[in-house]
């Protein structure tokens, strides 16, 4: 199976929000200011505000002191004093926003272009980019994602309706392509796979074929194996996943 790492952005989103919910209906939100090691994630960011943004798939609400959705431009800010959030909210609900870091390097920045349309941004400390998540009616549609270096580390393009893949990459931090993953026949879901060595060299290749009705990919056709010289090492046959 072809796993997504948007699907799996989307679960730790969704855990965030079981875990968070509450702190936000009974805090004071703009007298409440954190520290940024339980502000932060290591691994993702500041992701807490994004469930409160329907047009990423949030479905939680901010609420004011008195209870009461909260409205207009809402901050939070570091125990240092230092802005941590600006958000913009109408009914509880985030409709543009900015995170920062407390150095003042903006974090992430969520804006939508119309009703449909949404576009998340997020940077390293240092100001770099480090992901740009396109949302189509509250869905991730394509996301880019950068190493420190600012050499591309994964790229996925999806269909409007995130049912099949157009494309899907993923980089060495060198640059060097690690696998690659392209729509070649829209009509049949035909997909051209291939995996490389860290020299470059091509490691596998083989075609797979989208199976709507298993929401999976399959490997259909001959596949060919290489060693890091670029020799054939063998060649196998699929036939609905399964080799012949």
């Amino acid at each position: 199976m072809v796993f997504s790492r948007l699907t799996y952005f989307i679960l730790l989103l969704t855990l965030s929000v079981v875990g968070l919910s509450q702190s936000f209906s009974s805090q004071v939100p703009q007298l409440k200011k954190y520290k940024p090691s339980e502000i932060i994630d290591p691994d993702y960011g500041i992701i807490r505000y994004n469930k409160l943004v329907p047009m990423m798939g949030g479905d939680s609400m901010r609420y004011t002191k008195d209870g009461y959705n909260a409205q207009g431009w809402q901050e939070d800010y570091y125990e240092s004093g230092k802005l941590l959030h600006k958000g913009f909210y109408a009914d509880g609900f985030i409709k543009v926003f900015k995170n920062y870091y407390e150095n003042g390097q903006v974090e992430r920045s969520f804006t939508s272009t119309d009703l449909k349309h949404s576009k998340l941004e997020i940077y390293y400390e240092d100001g770099k980019v480090r992901s740009t998540i396109n949302y189509y009616e509250g869905n991730p549609q394509n996301q880019y994602d950068f190493f420190k270096n600012g050499m591309p580390e994964y790229v996925e393009e999806n269909d409007k309706n995130i049912e099949y893949l157009f494309k899907r990459y993923t980089y060495f931090a060198s640059g060097i392509p690690e696998s690659t993953f392209d729509l070649i026949d829209k009509k049949s879901k035909k997909y051209l796979k291939k995996e490389f060595y860290e020299n470059g060299r091509l490691k596998e290749e083989g075609t797979m074929l989208f199976r709507k009705d298993l929401g999976d990919y399959q490997k259909e056709g001959t596949w060919t194996y290489y060693d890091d010289k670029g020799n054939v090492t063998k060649s196998e046959n699929y036939h609905n996943g399964e080799k012949l």
